[in-house]
């Protein structure tokens, strides 16, 4: 493995580039394809969630606790992954997490063959639910550590030019995810199979794809690329040599990785972190809820179909926000802010005609929704979290990627799943409108959240040039 000291004698800046972008295409299909595992095997549990119930003999109970289970774990997980990934071997992470969903699946496939359940419903849940507690644990790690190793390959400076762009292409791992599960599971109920061949092929395709993973290179020192990380790292060892007194030496012993303390610090993480768990909590909201509302005026089958309009648009969303941003020299704040305000127009309408509005407008409104939340939600995560661990005050210095992302995404589904504790209270209270508008408060604190950073790219300092905030967008 080459030190990240490798001399830049006899190499050109252009070579270690070209070998740089050279490596690009491999890092972004293999973390997509580790996310899209990711989901693909936690969706398949939810698409036979009624063979579960009607074959297995699992209540509706241990399905609920399953659910929460797997958010708390998972939630807490990815504060964990993301320190994890800045200070292990992000490649040995990211297969863990691949290899463990894989078994955890095939937990739950085991424990179906043997019917656990049948043979002690206590013992056989208490299984279910440990294999669920592990399963949000290694489900965490696709997010925070797959983020910092895009963020570790794609740093140069056209790669940052087009950031917003090129992770929100790459966010929509999720979505792909999500749909192949549930195509999946269609396929094997369609050609009269079991119900857990539904659950085992996800199981089989994470162990498969953890063994590809372990061939990834995480980041470009550890083949002797030197990135512009590199670069002002090493200019900052040597200012630090400059200083030294006589027989005083520092050793290089590469970047270390940062604290939760110190990533906190970093300008604007907490805010963004809070102002995200707003956000998740709206998608939330509309993504578990939106069926059962519609279901008050429309059948189960059009109920169902106009709610998926609404995560059909959420999958372009991140795409749509990041090339805005890159537009407008990667001020992701302001075109967050500006989605966020269309949100509560739309929100606003949603809640005065969403009883007595026709199938089609409905549809169409719900895609539009869709675009408006999973667009900052996706690039959130990814872009913005790439631009936080970019700040000058890190940068070169701390690993720092992976843990800003693991504290955003994990303090957003803390937050989220809170919230969503209010919403049955309160339309069993006030009724819907109650939490269109408590969704339309979430949506306004979130963005309020924001406003020093979207000032700040709006009305910039007289002595800050747009080449720094393009670069930084700290």
């Amino acid at each position: 493995m080459a030190s990240e000291t490798t001399s830049l004698v006899g190499k050109s800046e252009n070579e270690h580039l070209k070998r740089l972008k050279a490596y690009q295409w491999w890092a972004f299909f293999v973390t997509f394809g580790g996310y899209f595992m990711a989901h693909f095997s936690r969706k398949c549990y939810s698409t036979v969630k009624q063979q579960l119930q009607n074959e297995a003999g699992y209540s509706s109970l241990i399905l609920s606790a399953m659910d929460t289970t797997f958010m708390a774990t998972y939630a807490v997980g990815n504060i964990v992954s993301g320190k994890l990934g800045d200070t292990l071997n992000p490649t040995t992470v990211l297969a863990i997490g691949l290899f463990g969903s894989g078994a955890c699946l095939f937990l739950i496939n085991v424990s179906l063959w043997f019917d656990f359940v049948g043979f002690s419903e206590q013992l056989g849940n208490f299984f279910i639910l440990a294999v669920y507690f592990m399963f949000g644990f290694f489900q965490s790690t696709g997010g925070p550590v797959g983020t910092a190793v895009m963020g570790n390959w794609y740093c140069d400076k056209d790669s940052v030019k087009n950031r917003g762009l090129i992770f929100g292409l790459w966010t929509c791992h999720q979505y792909c995810g999500d749909i192949t599960a549930a195509l999946c599971t269609a396929w094997v109920l369609g050609m009269g199979l079991t119900y857990w061949w539904a659950l085992l092929i996800p199981s089989l395709t994470n162990l498969g794809w953890g063994f590809l993973t372990m061939r990834l290179i995480a980041d470009p020192a550890d083949v002797g690329i030197i990135t512009d990380e590199v670069r002002i790292r090493m200019a900052k060892l040597e200012a630090a040599r400059a200083n030294l007194k006589d027989g005083e030496t520092i050793e290089d012993e590469g970047p270390k990785p940062i604290s939760y303390s110190a990533a906190i610090r970093i300008p604007m993480v907490a805010q963004y972190a809070v102002a995200f768990g707003f956000f998740k909590l709206t998608n939330y909201v509309l993504f578990f809820w939106l069926p059962y509302f519609l279901g008050k005026n429309f059948d189960p089958v059009t109920a169902n179909l106009i709610a998926a309009c609404y995560s059909v648009g959420m999958m372009p969303g991140g795409i749509i926000v990041g090339f805005a941003s890159d537009l407008f020299g990667g001020r992701r704040a302001s075109v967050i802010g500006v989605f966020m305000v269309c949100l509560i127009i739309f929100l606003s309408i949603f809640a005065v005609c969403s009883e007595t509005l026709h199938p089609v407008p409905l549809l169409v409104m719900l895609c539009i929704m869709g675009i408006l939340v999973g667009g900052p939600n996706n690039i959130i995560t990814s872009a913005v979290a790439a631009d936080l661990a970019s700040h000058p005050s890190v940068r070169g210095s701390n690993k720092s990627l992976g843990t800003v992302t693991g504290l955003i995404n994990g303090t957003g589904s803390i937050t989220a799943s809170i919230g969503l504790l209010a919403v049955g209270p309160l339309q069993d209270s006030f009724g819907w409108g109650s939490v269109w508008v408590f969704l339309i408060g979430c949506t306004a604190c979130g963005t309020l959240l924001m406003a020093p950073k979207i000032y700040e790219e709006l009305f910039p300092k007289a002595e800050d040039d747009g080449t720094e905030m393009e670069s930084t967008n700290v």
